[in-house]
């Protein structure tokens, strides 16, 4: 019976080199792959990166609209509300207190702001406008966090190094001024 280490191939330069080789091999298929994986998720994200934006941005720009739509119509409420002459038109106006006339008029801007969504993207030019900004917008390409840093960086001690030079020649021109003049 052939021991266990008869039956194991030695480990010798010829054997280290071919599994050194298909180390690098292997290495070089996981980075083909992985780029594959990129590529594919880039032109997937294209796909639907735009038009997740612009729904994203009738989205916002339909909550925004409605908050400032309830808001208008709660102060435009209670000015009237303090109108004498507008209480004996409609006298209804003080059904609410001041402080719950908003749980009246928030919805109403919900109303309003979910209207002006639904006519602004029924609306072609301005989808197509929409669209033509988040397609620009996605080919911006935006720093990465140590450039950022590092520009952050060479600003501050820029201006800390500005501001100090200009102060010290403020100090300097002052006493000169100060021994012409004798201020």
């Amino acid at each position: 019976m052939a021991t266990k280490e008869e039956t194991e191939p030695t480990a010798g330069p010829e054997t280290e080199r071919h599994e050194g080789a298909a180390a690098v091999v292997k290495a070089a298929a996981d980075a083909v792959e992985a780029e594959a994986e990129d590529v594919a998720f880039d032109a997937a994200a294209a796909h639907l990166g735009t038009a997740k934006y612009v729904q994203g941005a009738f989205f916002a720009g339909g909550v925004l609209v409605a908050y400032l739509t309830g808001k208008v119509l709660a102060a435009v409420w209670n000015s009237l509300a303090d109108w004498p002459a507008a209480i004996n038109a409609v006298p209804g106006l003080l059904r609410y207190a001041e402080d719950e006339r908003e749980s009246v008029t928030l919805p109403i801007g919900a109303l309003v702001g979910l209207l002006v969504v639904v006519y602004m993207a029924r609306r072609a030019d301005i989808r197509q406008w929409a669209e033509e900004v988040a397609t620009e917008l996605y080919k911006v390409h935006w720093p990465e966090r140590d450039v950022v840093t590092t520009g952050t960086i060479v600003v501050l001690v820029a201006g800390a190094f500005a501001t100090l030079y200009v102060g010290l020649l403020d100090r300097v021109w002052g006493f000169i001024t100060n021994l012409v003049y004798g201020v």
